[in-house]
């Protein structure tokens, strides 16, 4: 029984493949982009978020912490993070919800029993499960089991990854799933590792090679202000993948300004604070662009 660190299991998940789906999202990435709009599942281990404006000062936490982690200086309560083990101790005693633990460890048939609960929703609707994040291949096995189970329930199985793997390791899961998403998010390998950290060249021979495998093929590219929401940036993308015979379609997914307040709760700087959403007109011309080289796009 393989065991892996989640971050949520979101049912009735309409925007992470075809159909009714339940979303599950795997904690840790290997990518850091810098829009990214789930940051909570960067980090491989679960941790705390601190939301200090819901804070009741009950001193729950202080009582409970085994590493003194919560301290209180002039009134003001004062999360140290550097000192926090992520035991979630103090999350467990948070009457207010002001310290919230996300990442939890579960078994690969808890996750699939949990799935199955909607076993219905995905025979009517055409959907079924996927597994997104952060990086599901990071936990590799764990992904792998929960896909196999699903499908020998017969669950239609999808996965979301960044690709930025040795092309053996993406092999290994293909096995057991029915639909791979990837995202492409410049073309340009340079501007691709400013924006999240690595280069791009084995992440776009892995779509050549995605191209030719059975499962249908979702290419997904997430439209930022300012790195790529022009026709041009847009264009190159569009006319790579039309080269993959197995595409699915082409979706764009607009920027939104909602991870603001995940970030602070984690310490983290985001570098995206003031960008803001693409106008859906925008989007509608960017969509019809891409629809010029031969390939079914659209946008949320």
């Amino acid at each position: 029984m393989s065991e892996g660190v989640i971050t949520n299991i979101q049912r009735f998940s309409i925007h992470d493949g075809p159909g009714i789906r339940t979303t599950v999202f795997l904690k840790g990435c290997n990518l850091r982009c810098f829009w990214c709009h789930n940051p909570e599942t960067l980090g491989p281990k679960p941790e705390i978020q601190f939301f200090p404006e819901r804070c009741i000062a009950c001193g729950a936490c202080f009582r409970v912490c085994p590493v003194g982690a919560h301290v209180m200086v002039d009134d003001v309560h004062i999360f140290q993070r550097e000192l926090c083990t992520g035991c979630g101790l103090c999350a467990e005693n948070c009457f207010s919800e002001a310290l919230v633990l996300v990442g939890e460890v579960k078994t690969h048939e808890q996750v699939i029993v949990e799935v199955l609960r909607d076993k219905a929703f995905y025979e009517t609707s055409g959907g079924g499960v996927t597994l997104s994040g952060g990086e599901p291949l990071l936990q590799l096995e764990f992904s792998y089991d929960i896909l196999q189970g699903c499908r020998e329930a017969g669950v239609q199985t999808a996965i979301e990854t960044a690709a930025h793997f040795p092309w053996e390791r993406i092999a290994a899961i293909l096995p057991v799933v029915d639909i791979v998403m990837m995202d492409i998010k410049v073309m340009d390998s340079e501007q691709h590792r400013a924006c999240t950290g690595v280069p791009n060249e084995r992440i776009l021979a892995n779509a050549l090679k995605l191209g030719q495998q059975p499962q249908p093929l979702l290419v997904r590219t997430p439209v930022i202000p300012g790195i790529n929401d022009t026709k041009e940036e847009i264009g190159k993308i569009a006319a790579f993948v039309s080269q993959l015979p197995n595409l699915m379609y082409y979706e764009l997914l607009p920027f939104h300004p909602m991870a603001t307040s995940k970030y602070d709760s984690l310490d983290v700087d985001y570098r995206a604070r003031d960008i803001k959403r693409p106008t859906k007109e925008l989007m509608d011309e960017l969509t019809e662009h891409a629809n010029t080289f031969g390939i079914r796009a659209r946008h949320n």
